[in-house]
């Protein structure tokens, strides 16, 4: 095999290699050798096919698999011999259709992870927010449980209805005058302001009595999940059953009875459990983001230019979703086009950032054990009942996708040592505060809290990745509303967070014709900042039907 360098600017590599037509004739000659002795043909006992018979039928085919089998090595050998390490799978390009009998010339070009040569982590300083036990947020939650578990009483036969009453509905609904699937109900209980109704229902029926009839007019959200009913106007006739009012909810140890609970001391106490985890939780947010912003301001150096575009493609892929779900979608679109670039300026950031944390990885001797990962795809097999086995396969043979399940572990790792060996102070302050701070990173567009990309990252993921700030801003150009807490004692929401790894190219697959074959990003993901605990989302809006 020959092989000469043409292209050696920055990370991209050029080759072009010949693979002589000798050494495909006799990978040919010993693959037909091997296939005589077991094909089967009429007329002819087993093993004894002549062949020149073989060659005429399957020769063709023969000559491909050997050229596939030779690219791939040569390959591999150009990588082993020259030391490099591809950021992305090396592009295969022949110079003319492959032809038996004849040399074969290609090109390989692909770029490289970049060598870090210094890598400032023993000065580290960081602050780190604490917020101290609050028996006032307990309190508060308490009281939410209590006001989701509150009970009501048949008001007054002339009571109007307010915000906080519940009102019993029988209803028909219609569109352009036709009754619709679903839009027809009775004993339906609404609680007005609770929002669960699309736009402007609930607020038509305050001031209602029982015994009252009324239409009102609505019009469905033109992201309303059924097609048929999205961004049309709806006129619903309705009959008022009954109004109910509030009942005061004692707080007391029966009220925790009834949520399963032996006490109210008891709830208290799982109560102040899940504070203390979710502004740990907040506390870890604010100071990984912190910890990535001072490896950012002290490290510069040349990212593959693949690997951004291939972040910065699934940022923006995110982005055309959230302005497709806008009631204004072209002004959305502008909004997001007036910052392309900014956006591709957070692609860098990421992919920078997950080689730095690779690269202190592997100089650190993190790793993740065999052990824990085999815990971490029993828990993931645990969510698909009755296919166990066949996910516990699919992660040993699938090294992509086990690199990405490895990832949020190797990450957690990979922070903790940093955390570990940074020079932290402690300030007090209360949730709001750190909430806020947080808040006001999110805002900041020089942050990229979602996740960065170092090696090995394939974009095709199984999980829907949040991509923090451009996730946002898509929201904000888009006025998406935000959900409001529904339950109190919701538990904090974990974060998949893939982590960088370096690993070898797979094999390159040779096209029957001289087509460049397609290059995939090999980066796996560092997410670049956990997310903070979830608010419990409010239930999804429904019709009156629902």
């Amino acid at each position: 095999m020959q092989i000469s360098e043409t292209l050696n600017q920055g990370l991209r590599r050029e080759f072009s290699l010949v693979i002589p037509a000798a050494s495909l004739a006799a990978r040919v000659d010993a693959r037909l050798a091997e296939v005589s002795k077991q094909i089967r043909m009429p007329g002819f006992r087993p093993g004894k096919v002549p062949p020149n018979l073989v060659r005429k039928m399957h020769g063709a085919a023969l000559h491909g698999e050997a050229l596939q089998a030779a690219v791939n090595e040569s390959v591999q050998a150009l990588l082993t011999e020259r030391q490099l390490r591809p950021a992305i799978q090396p592009q295969v390009d022949f110079d003319a259709e492959p032809e038996e009998g004849q040399d074969v010339a290609f090109k390989v070009a692909l770029e490289v992870l970049p060598t870090i040569e210094t890598i400032d982590i023993d000065t580290l300083t960081l602050e780190k927010l604490v917020v101290p036990a609050d028996d006032a947020a307990v309190d508060a939650m308490v009281e939410r449980l209590a006001s989701q578990q509150q009970k009501t009483e048949a008001a007054p036969a002339k009571y109007k209805a307010k915000d906080g009453d519940t009102v019993v509905i029988d209803f028909i609904g219609k569109v352009e005058g036709t009754p619709f699937d679903g839009g027809t109900g009775e004993g339906m209980r609404v609680k007005l302001g609770s929002g669960m109704l699309i736009p402007g229902f609930e607020e038509q029926l305050v001031g209602v009595k029982a015994n009252d009839e009324k239409t009102i007019e609505v019009t469905f959200p033109s992201d309303y999940g059924n097609d048929k009913l999205s961004g049309k106007p709806a006129q619903f006739s309705i009959t008022v059953q009954g109004v109910e009012t509030p009942v005061a909810q004692a707080i007391d140890d029966e009220f925790a009875k009834g949520l399963g609970i032996d006490s109210l001391e008891a709830l208290r106490e799982i109560l102040k459990d899940q504070v203390e985890a979710e502004t740990v939780q907040l506390t870890r947010t604010h100071l990984k983001r912190k910890l990535l912003d001072t490896l950012a301001s002290r490290h510069d150096f040349e990212v593959p230019e693949t690997m951004v575009t291939a972040e910065f493609d699934q940022i923006w892929a995110q982005l055309e979703q959230e302005v497709a779900r806008s009631d204004d979608a072209d002004a959305a679109r502008a909004d997001i086009e007036k910052e392309r670039e900014d956006y591709r300026r957070i692609a860098e950031r990421r992919v920078r950032l997950g080689l730095l944390l690779s690269e202190i990885g592997n100089r650190n001797n993190i790793t993740v054990s065999q052990a824990e990962m085999n815990r971490l795809i029993g828990q993931e097999a645990t969510r698909y009942p009755g296919e166990q086995q066949k996910v516990v396969k699919f992660f040993q043979e699938n090294a992509m996708a086990a690199a990405q399940l490895r990832a949020p572990l190797y990450e957690d790792k990979v922070v903790d040592f940093l955390i570990g060996k940074a020079d932290l102070t402690e300030r007090t302050v209360s949730r709001a505060d750190l909430e806020a701070a947080i808040e006001d990173e999110d805002e900041s567009p020089s942050h990229t809290h979602g996740h960065v990309h170092g090696p090995d990252c394939d974009h095709d993921h199984d999980h829907d990745h949040d991509h923090g700030h451009a996730k946002r801003k898509a929201a904000k150009a888009t006025k998406a509303a935000k959900p409001k807490a529904a339950k109190a004692a919701d538990a904090a929401a974990e974060t998949a967070e893939p982590a960088p790894e370096a690993a070898e190219a797979e094999p390159v697959k040779a096209p029957a014709k001289p087509k460049a074959a397609k290059a995939k990003a090999a980066a796996p993901a560092v997410e670049e900042a956990e997310a903070a605990p979830a608010k419990p989302k409010r239930a999804a809006k429904k019709t009156a039907a629902e």
